[in-house]
């Protein structure tokens, strides 16, 4: 294995900058040209059918078989005249990523050889075998089918010669499969809700879209030193390694200049994901040695979930033609930042109004008020849910470390803005007001802009913080699938806009103005949800013990965490809003307990391979050469001096000797609570037995095998160390 570690360094030495040959343009000249969006829909398509086709995707009305040939006819024509030959409908199963089964255009002709053919029953719907895909029990053993059905919301693209579809993914018995179905169902679910209040400001709003801009941190290492580090191949973490002399103390990485090979690896990906309509913005050098950061523009909720998904997976491919390996874990080395994924989340009606923005009128800066404060109450009211919808095994070693915010659940507003709604709470009362409290009122709302001005400032240590015109769910893990943490949050604020709505309403209806009931809901929201408001340091214990006297939770194991899908309060939630069956949720819920015993079992089965088979070898090898050293010594020099000269290596022998006894000894424990843990029936069980008996064994064994790191000699030391991994450009 040493070998392999200075050969593959080696090898990362000798690199050179991959050239690149991108085509010398404007990036608006080849934006989205392997998109079968509304332009090329325009084009391909006839006028009737591309009205259907519209209204379908901003009514939500169904689309008949009819009108899907005739788009599958355009799409076709589209797709082949790009170079397409294949065609895949692209779903997001309930694993860590996507799923895709290429079929090709060709059909067989009346005559010999082939016809290219795509009709409508290929685009709307096809039948992908499920029975490898994790349902949680939704589907029975010979219930092998499972459906894919067209969104029209998200549009067509082109990845190399392959027309891609993106679908929903279903049971045969039609329950849900995949992380877009539900987030469908939540977007409908706050657009419905969130119409609703905005008809009280303005009667031309008759749509709302959730928006959505997702932050991406990575990490990018070297593909050599990669394949050195088993740990890295199979758990995307480093599982043992003591920390380098440098890392990220010296604040000298994040926003620094940008290695050229890195720059060239950057140029390329982006130049992909911008002929796929991802509009990337920002790109920066994040605070860790070898992590980066890459972020959109906001787009509509759904697709940006579709684009980030795309995006990581181009990343990949990218990265393996500049000798780089892409790592989304959330904490893949111990010590310094982890990746999280911060969804920046906002409201935009059809006429253009974002509504966590403030206007510049007190009746807009009302509408914005009565947003603001209902979310601030959905994430008070389901923090757990919320928690529970970023909750893996990646991310429960990022959460509370470092840039990080904990697992309690939070939100920053900024002290000028917590004042503002303080003084709303006091000066709003139920009576009915006087003209001169109304004007004063409208007065202190219509400064809501020059408040916030440079006032909002990012608390890096709440995982939700209002940012100015929007929110930050800063807690959401580099590796997740950001349709589940939506789906939760739309859900929940859609909830909470309705009770926010009725409560409105019957005050209206017993003769209270408009203006006034909003306000005297807003003032009793405000009072209500104070406990999850916070603007000091998340990182601190004063907060955890403040958090707890606000009867905030701190729920760091995943299986605990993960409870919240079934709580009385989620079951109302999803139900009320026709998200989950019960079937479904439980489903789900379970799925979700699996993925988190085999990530424990898989990095458990890692550390102990390595622990037997290639540190405890080459401990023992060191510790014979010492040995055979202080023999030597002793020959020499005798048996009155030679304890003198040898002390210090006899001090290491018998060091390396206790570390390995208790590495073995410890490995052995873990392979048999293993063993315990594996015979355990219920999935919930076993969860709560890999996170309390096994999970704990990782941390153990690598304490003494990063103690050995460190004395036994370099040169035949088996893996990459931390100054290697994280110092290669």
């Amino acid at each position: 294995m040493a070998v392999i570690r200075f050969k593959a360094l080696d090898e990362v030495f000798s690199r050179t900058p991959r050239e690149i040959h991108i085509p010398n343009k404007k990036t608006s000249e080849y934006f989205a040209v392997n998109v079968f969006n509304r332009e090329k829909m325009q084009e391909y398509l006839s006028k009737d059918t591309f009205d259907s086709v519209m209204e379908s995707i901003e009514k939500g009305t169904k689309i008949d078989r009819k009108l899907a040939d005739k788009v599958a006819v355009g799409m076709k024509s589209w797709a082949i005249e790009r170079g397409a030959t294949h065609y895949t409908h692209w779903f997001h199963p309930l694993t860590d990523g996507t799923a895709e089964k290429h079929d090709a255009f060709i059909e067989k002709s009346n005559f010999e050889g082939v016809v290219e053919n795509f009709s409508g029953e290929y685009l709307a719907q096809r039948e992908p075998d499920a029975s490898s895909f994790p349902s949680g029990g939704l589907r029975n053993t010979f219930e092998a089918r499972g459906y894919t059905a067209w969104d029209p919301s998200s549009p067509a693209f082109i990845v190399g010669k392959t027309l891609s579809i993106p679908t929903i993914f279903v049971s045969y018995t039609g329950e849900a499969l995949d992380h877009k179905t539900p987030l469908l169902k939540a977007l409908q679910a706050i657009d419905k809700a969130a119409v609703e209040l905005c008809q009280h400001f303005d009667k031309n709003v008759t749509k709302v879209l959730a928006t959505l801009g997702c932050e991406q941190e990575y990490f990018l290492i070297d593909e050599a030193l990669y394949y050195a580090r088993p740990d890295l191949m199979l758990t995307e973490r480093t599982l043992m390694g003591h920390a380098s002399a440098k890392d990220q103390q010296l604040e000298d990485h994040y926003f620094g200049s940008i290695p050229e090979r890195i720059t060239n690896f950057m140029h390329e990906f982006e130049y992909e994901c911008y002929k796929l309509g991802i509009p990337l913005k920002t790109r920066h050098n994040e605070v860790a040695p070898n992590q980066y950061e890459v972020a959109p523009l906001f787009e509509e909720c759904n697709l940006a979930v579709d684009h980030n998904l795309l995006l990581m997976d181009i990343m990949k491919k990218i990265a393996k033609r500049h000798a780089f390996m892409v790592l989304f874990h959330e904490k893949p080395f111990k010590g310094i930042n982890g990746s999280g994924k911060h969804n920046n989340w906002s409201l935009m009606t059809n006429t253009g109004v974002n509504l966590l923005s403030p206007g510049n009128k007190p009746k807009t800066n009302l509408q914005f008020l009565a947003f603001l404060v209902n979310t601030i109450k959905a994430v008070y009211k389901h923090q757990d849910l919320l928690r529970a919808s970023i909750s893996t095994a990646g991310n429960t070693h990022r959460l509370g470390a470092n840039e990080a915010p904990p697992a309690i659940m939070s939100v920053f507003i900024g002290n000028r803005v917590t004042e503002m709604l303080d003084e709303l709470e006091k000066r709003v009362t139920s009576r009915k007001m006087t003209p001169d409290e109304k004007t004063e009122l409208k007065l202190d709302i219509g400064k809501i802009p020059e408040i916030l001005l440079d006032n909002t400032d990012r608390n890096r240590t709440s995982p939700f913080a209002f940012t100015g015109n929007r929110f930050e769910f800063r807690a959401v893990g580099s590796a997740t699938n950001c349709a589940s943490p939506m789906m939760a949050l739309n859900t929940a604020v859609a909830e909470q806009l309705t009770a926010f709505n009725r409560e409105v309403n019957a005050l209206i209806n017993k003769g209270i103005k408009k203006d006034e009931a909003i306000l005297q809901v807003i003032r009793k929201y405000i009072t209500d949800s104070k406990p999850v408001r916070f603007e000091g340091n998340n990182y601190s214990e004063e907060w955890v013990i403040e958090a707890v006297k606000r009867g905030l939770t701190n729920i760091t194991s995943v299986p605990d965490a993960l409870d919240a899908y079934l709580s009385k309060s989620s079951r109302a939630l999803f139900k009320s809003q026709k998200i989950f069956s019960e079937k479904e949720l439980e489903a789900r819920t379970e799925v979700r307990l699996e993925n988190y015993i085999k990530k424990v079992q898989i990095e458990a089965r890692v550390i102990g391979d390595l622990a037997l088979n290639h540190v405890i070898p080459t401990a023992v090898k060191y510790q014979t050469m010492l040995i055979e050293n202080v023999k030597g010594l002793k020959d020499l020099f005798g048996q009155n001096e030679y304890k003198t000269l040898a002390g210090g290596r006899l001090d290491l022998i018998k060091d390396i000797s206790d570390h390995v006894t208790i590495i073995k000894a410890k490995v052995h424990d873990m392979i048999e609570a293993r063993k315990v843990a594996n015979k355990i029936e219920s999935t919930r069980e076993m969860a709560d037995q890999y996170a309390k008996m096994i999970f704990p064994y990782l941390d153990e064994i690598r304490y003494h095998i990063d103690k050995l790191e460190l004395v036994i000699d370099d040169e035949i030391w088996p893996l990459p160390k931390y100054r290697e991994l994280l110092f290669t450009k």
